[in-house]
């Protein structure tokens, strides 16, 4: 393991064998199944200890996103000798993708009666045993809300139009329901099941109601004002990281876009209250892409060219909107940093490893110290320069 070379220094320096640090890092590193069993009773479900005498921590994560296609590929293996040697220890993985396709079988009637399964990824639990045999913390991307799958098997809990068309995005997926509680039990039972299988986290996105394409003609059915709409999406989000929490010991993160940060208006409207995100999940990550903001953003004239500044700003921001929370019920902050060039961008600068370098330090002087990297097509090739 890369931790034993990281402390044998240090065990040496007070007297202590390299074969009891061995013993010590391998009792550290049991699989989750096992702390998992330990909290249960003797059919392995009904938790022993309560949630609140749990702490759901995680390690100060240093991410990449990894599509499923390439999970299932060769391609991690290069992935993982790239963790190995950076600064990298975590991964992010698709559950369930924005196309609503879940990546692996799962074995849950829902899924399987919706047909969500595609196996881009052969043996879930042979994957998940190789990235703990190497260190590496597994986060499970859920995309909520924008489900093409559910919508169709499930005509009843699609969004649609006042014309009776499915709400879709620029790509054409459509969206389901947020407000409907069908919805919510959908997802909750596979980041449920999804914890109990290994996943060291649970990662929430597309948590929220929808914008663009033919989203302003919504109908829900029920009140969708902007103070319905945060109602609906904390209550969704109260529901599933309890679930989480009390049946897999597991913690939660969201992904929020980086402007409700700053602006109330985006925030109601799509129903994410940055503040509400940090009470409620052990774990918020804003979008702060800088190729998202626009001209004046910050004081910039173009916000992609000022990756540093751009990260800063933003975080800052964020550090002001949630002083008001007691440290003790705030959640981490772990912002998604822009690894990718965004070419269609005029003004643009390529984000090559010393942009990428520029963004991470503005992360730490902004006093924090996590982060992920965003790449759609797993390329980070970028990291080795």
């Amino acid at each position: 393991m890369k931790y034993i070379k990281r402390y044998l220094p240090l065990a040496i320096a007070f007297g202590i064998s390299a074969a009891i640090l061995v013993a010590v890092l391998i009792i550290s590193s049991v699989s989750k199944a096992t702390v998992i069993k330990e909290h249960s009773d003797d059919n392995g479900s009904a938790p022993i200890i309560s949630p609140d005498e749990h702490t759901f921590s995680h390690p100060k994560v240093h991410g990449i996103y990894v599509t499923a296609p390439t999970a299932g590929t060769e391609k991690m293996d290069e992935l993982i000798d790239l963790i190995n040697s950076t600064d990298l220890n975590a991964v992010v993985l698709d559950i369930k993708e924005d196309s609503g396709n879940v990546s692996f079988y799962l074995d849950n009637p829902d899924t399987d009666e919706t047909k969500a399964c595609i196996p881009y990824i052969k043996d879930i639990k042979a994957l998940l045993q190789t990235l703990h045999d190497n260190d590496i913390y597994v986060i499970g991307r859920i995309s909520c809300f924008k489900d093409p799958v559910l919508a169709e098997a499930h005509p009843e809990l699609a969004l649609l139009d006042s014309t009776g068309e499915p709400v879709v995005d620029s790509m054409g997926n459509a969206w389901v329901n947020p407000c409907k509680q069908e919805v919510w039990d959908y997802v909750t039972d596979i980041a449920v099941d999804c914890a109990l299988l290994g996943f060291d986290e649970i990662q929430l996105d597309y948590v929220r109601f929808p914008v663009g394409q033919n989203s302003e003609d919504a109908v829900y059915g029920v009140a969708s004002d902007d103070e319905s709409r945060q109602e609906y999406i904390n209550s969704f989000l109260s529901q599933i990281t309890s679930a989480v929490h009390e049946k897999a010991f597991t913690p939660v993160s969201a992904n929020v876009f980086g402007t409700i940060i700053t602006s109330d208006v985006d925030a109601k409207h799509i129903g994410q209250s940055y503040t509400d995100f940090a009470s409620t999940v052990d774990c918020i990550s804003p979008m702060i892409y800088p190729s998202h903001y626009a001209a004046g953003d910050f004081g910039l004239d173009v916000p992609d060219a000022n990756p540093y500044d751009t990260i800063y700003g933003a975080l800052s921001g964020s550090a002001d909107a949630l002083a008001s929370i007691p440290d003790e019920d705030k959640s981490t902050v772990r912002p998604w940093l822009q690894a990718f060039t965004a070419e269609n961008l005029e003004g643009h600068i390529e984000y090559d490893k010393a942009a990428i370098d520029s963004e991470i330090q503005a992360v730490y002087d902004a006093g924090y110290d996590e982060w992920i990297l965003w790449n759609s097509k797993s390329d980070y090739s970028v990291l080795s320069e």
